[in-house]
């Protein structure tokens, strides 16, 4: 997209032309964490059994599942 070993352009040039910020340019995007994944999977999880669960029941649900498995582990 942007070509950044162009001997006669620095950074900014490239950026205008394209219409992105350089922050933009320079940006990485970071992947998920292990444990919002973990909880996406529980409540996906959850929800397929029982989708009539309204946030407060789902919450419920997650805090009482890392409960048991935090007994279960230590």
């Amino acid at each position: 997209m942007v070509q950044t070993d162009h001997p006669k352009l620095s950074i900014v040039r490239p950026c205008e032309l394209v219409g992105i910020s350089r922050s933009s340019f320079y940006y990485e995007a970071k992947g998920e964490s292990l444990l919002n994944l973990e909880l996406t999977r529980l409540i996906d999880k959850q929800f397929l059994e029982t989708p009539c669960y309204g946030s407060r029941q789902m919450a419920r649900h997650v805090w009482v599942t890392l409960a048991d498995e935090q007994r279960k582990s230590g």
